[in-house]
């Protein structure tokens, strides 16, 4: 661990300089990837959450498409994960109306339904293609997802 003693960086006992406070800071906390998840089904959201934040990202939950556009404003995730099926606001719109608001937030689906092709196909049409994984996913797995460089 890093830490500051009269204006003079250490890890442990060892000497490493003067810097400025905030790169000690950024040493101390590196940032953590923001991901807002919204599933309908609660528990869902909340485990995904928890297994994330576990893992040292900063995690928040939605339960529907119009809570995680309210979120989305104040969050600026870097990663949206949703489901495909939920009601009044799919997924799949709720991907759409995100890349709009927020072009560098990567956006991730995922669903345990196989009905969900024709919605994904509507977002094909509008230009928009999405990554899907399948639920349930193995939290490993679903950490390990988000370990994974993106283009």
């Amino acid at each position: 661990m890093l830490e500051i003693r009269s204006g003079s960086i250490y890890a442990g006992d060892e000497f490493l300089g003067k810097q400025l406070e905030s790169t000690v800071e950024e040493a101390r906390e590196p940032a953590r990837l923001r991901i807002l998840i919204v599933d309908d089904e609660n528990l869902v959201a909340d485990t995904c959450a928890e297994i994330l934040e576990s893992a040292g990202y900063d995690a928040r939950k939605a339960y529907d498409g119009l809570s995680a556009l309210e979120t989305l404003a104040e969050f600026q995730p870097d990663y949206l994960l949703a489901d495909v099926l939920m009601p009044r606001m799919n997924g799949v719109e709720l991907a759409i109306a995100v890349s709009k608001m927020s072009p560098a937030t990567k956006i991730m689906l995922f669903s345990g339904q196989a009905g969900i092709s024709e919605i994904l196909l509507e977002g094909k049409q509008q230009g928009y293609e999405f990554e899907l994984i399948a639920k349930p996913i193995h939290p490993v797995k679903l950490i390990e997802h988000f370990r994974k460089p993106k283009r």
